[in-house]
């Protein structure tokens, strides 16, 4: 902007302006010579305008010192660290941050440049300078004039560069202006002029994604800071005001040019001589890339899990979680991390692309349902996006008959049923809109032992029985179960897993803890601690569970669920991990519209023992009639779903269920029946018993029901 041209406008603005305001201002004048002095108006004004200048500075004081500044080089100086299960180092996080080095280690070359091009009181002022104040209110007052609503840089020193990086926005705002210049004081009289400047340089960012001047002189000449020669020091210097225009290897031409003016400033600052710095202005500008990213980002789903839990549930930033030094302790297992990581880079493991190249994706997740803790994730296939889409914790999808234990047969037996009651497996409608749920393959026995009717995945049975317990009844265990459910999926396809919005890996394996503790749902996640880099514990997790369900009801339902993977017709038989036994269940959804009903839009396989849950997802991320899974029991799930099972089981403790295959239980308890008088008398009073169990477990289920109604009477 030409100066000259724009006082000369302002000049004729204000005349003009003069001129329109003239006579009014006649009347306001007699007016204030009358009215001024009699109410002492300019008392008045300057109370008023030390009263308000007393409150921002009080405001803007509290605000400084309540900012952390003392944990300001600790947390520069440190990369975020991740911690494992064992507190063994897994990862860091870092975005603008480079390699650390000591003042003393970094060239008086640079420092002496950086000082004359910035701030060259920077060892007299006080975090403040008055001149660049006063530069910076006179191009706001133009930038207010010519319609700008920003603050144009020009008044700030080294410190108030640092304050704005480390704790403000880049906003050109005069409350940020404000807010810098305390905090710039409160920095002063924390830190040394020494500490000042190392943290500087440690934190200026030198473009191409390179932060701190150790890095910038390995990327561009190949040396240590410690090594850079005048030259190359005002290369980088020159930088700072915008490291993109004046990059040496994408700018070279525009970067010479601001290296030979800094030369200058250098001169003009006494740090060399005149002729020196024409010596150097001649010569050539020549770069040397030495520099290599030795990211430790090696668990890209897991860490993104952990800076997304950090923001959401414990409210930091991610500004914060990258840059403040902090040490992050998780529940991740490196090895099962690492071993699912690798599976998923198994293309046999996988489906085909689609005839379009389409990838099939996938996504997986591990919980030790004891601590709530979760101990792997791999949230799809393909490159990775930093904090982009985590199909296993943000994905949402239809369920499928992973849904059937948590709406249906839990509160079934809760309500008196035995795992070997006798259910109705018939093709029949329902209701007023005739809803006819059919069984895959169209397959039918009339009626159907309950454990059979899960292992099999019978839809028939499913629906039969939620109809006879209620919907109120299956909606509200989901509920239980932590499953977040819209007022339209209460109607007979829950028992489907028929639902509005659907589920995410990490959910299904959130709610399967119950079953493998024995009906305690665990409060899951990735986070057991975060510590600031002043040693501060601020996040501090402890292992939480709630009783949903009833010790018997969850070990009935475990025995039923092992049957999915070990009887020979269990829908998930071929997944079953050698050496083991798991409970769990399968799942799928059929494509609408398809012309087979082997056109499958999701596949899911949840297992668990009492150390574990996984559950694994597999689809397209859009289902169409030409892209879709071909076969209900799952071309590459159940290969993908064994080998992460025999991957993880190995390093679990191996706690045992305390039950055994309901089809055991059934066929033992069958063929004591013709056993003679005694056995006869003995299997009645078995008989009886669990009749009265049964009776009993009704019981609780009504008295809970009566608790939780007395609770919302009286607002609990």
């Amino acid at each position: 902007m030409n100066t000259n041209n724009f006082f000369a406008t302002l000049k004729r603005w204000f005349k003009q302006l003069g001129h329109f305001l003239s006579p009014y201002w006649h009347r306001v004048s007699a007016f204030l010579r009358r009215y001024w002095r009699r109410f002492q108006l300019t008392r008045w004004l300057v109370i008023v305008f030390l009263s308000f200048f007393l409150v921002m500075s009080a405001y803007l004081t509290y605000q400084a010192k309540t900012a952390n500044v003392g944990d300001l080089k600790s947390a520069l100086e440190k990369p975020t660290v991740v911690y494992d299960a064992k507190n063994q180092k897994a990862g860091s996080l870092y975005s603008q941050k480079g390699t650390w080095v000591k003042l003393k280690n970094i060239s008086v070359n640079v420092q002496n440049a950086v000082i004359s091009t910035e701030d060259r009181g920077f060892y007299k002022e006080y975090g403040f300078s008055i001149k660049g104040i006063g530069r910076a209110a006179l191009l706001y007052v133009m930038n207010k004039v010519m319609g700008r609503n920003y603050i144009s840089g020009g008044g700030s020193t080294l410190t108030q560069q640092l304050v704005k990086n480390a704790f403000l926005s880049q906003q050109q705002t005069f409350t940020r202006k404000a807010k810098e210049l305390f905090l710039s004081i409160e920095v002063e009289n924390v830190y040394t002029k020494s500490e000042i400047l190392e943290m500087y340089l440690n934190n200026a960012y030198f473009g191409n994604g390179v932060w701190g001047v150790q890095d910038a002189a390995k990327r561009y000449f190949g040396v240590s800071a410690s090594q850079l020669t005048v030259p190359q020091s005002a290369v980088l210097a020159g930088m700072l005001t915008s490291p993109s225009a004046y990059n040496p290897e994408d700018h070279p031409a525009a970067s010479k040019k601001r290296r030979n003016v800094v030369l200058s400033l250098m001169a003009e600052n006494n740090k060399i001589t005149t002729a020196q710095a024409k010596a150097y202005q001649k010569t050539a500008l020549v770069t040397s890339n030495g520099y290599s990213d030795t990211s430790d980002y090696k668990y890209p789903y897991y860490f993104d899990a952990v800076i997304n839990e950090a923001i959401s549930r414990y409210g930091l930033t991610e500004s914060d979680i990258m840059n403040r030094g902090y040490k992050i302790y998780t529940y991740l297992n490196q090895s099962d991390q690492t071993s699912m990581q690798n599976e998923f880079k198994t293309a046999s493991y996988f489906p085909a692309d689609a005839s379009d190249g389409t990838k099939v994706q996938a996504a997986s997740i591990a919980i030790n349902p004891k601590t709530g803790g979760v101990v792997a994730v791999v949230g799809g296939r393909g490159k990775h996006v930093f904090r982009g889409f985590n199909r296993a914790t943000q994905m949402k999808r239809q369920p499928g008959s992973t849904l059937k234990p948590i709406a249906v047969y839990a509160p079934a037996l809760a309500s008196g049923y035995s795992y070997d009651s006798t259910l109705q497996d018939k093709l029949q409608s329902y209701g007023t809109n005739n809803y006819r749920p059919k069984n895959y393959n169209n397959q039918y026995d009339g009626t159907i032992p309950m454990y059979k009717a899960l292992a099999e995945s019978r839809n028939a049975p499913a629906v039969w029985l939620l109809n006879k317990i209620g919907v109120s009844k299956g909606y509200a265990s989901a509920e239980k179960f932590g499953l977040n459910l819209g007022k339209s999926d209460k109607n007979l396809a829950l028992a489907l897993g028929g639902l509005s919005t659907g589920v995410s890996p990490y959910q299904m394996a959130s709610a399967y803890t119950a079953f493998a503790n024995n009906g305690e749902l665990a409060q899951t996640g990735f986070i057991r601690k975060i510590v600031d880099s002043s040693g501060k514990t601020i996040v501090n997790n402890t292992p939480q569970k709630k009783r949903i369900i009833s010790t018997k009801v969850a070990k009935e339902m475990t025995s039923m669920m092992i049957g999915v993977y070990s009887d020979s017709y269990g829908t998930g038989v071929n997944a079953k991990p050698y050496g083991y036994t798991i409970a769990g269940k399968t799942g799928s959804t059929e494509v609408d519209g398809a012309s087979t009903s082997d056109a499958t839009s999701d596949e899911w396989m949840i297992g668990y023992t009492r150390d574990v849950v996984v559950a694994t997802w597999e689809g397209f991320d859009d289902t169409t009639k030409t892209n879709h899974l071909e076969n209900l029991s799952g071309v590459g799930l159940s290969t993908l779903f064994k080998s992460e099972m025999e991957s993880i089981l190995p390093n679990t403790a191996g706690t045992s269920f305390g039950t055994t295959n309901a089809a055991s239980l059934a066929a033992a308890e069958n063929s004591s029946s013709g056993s003679g008088i005694w056995d006869s008398i003995q299997n009645g009073a078995s008989s009886a018993e669990k009749q009265f169990s049964k009776g009993t477990e009704s019981f609780k289920e009504k008295a809970s029901e009566w608790v939780d109604k007395a609770k919302s009477f009286f607002g609990d």
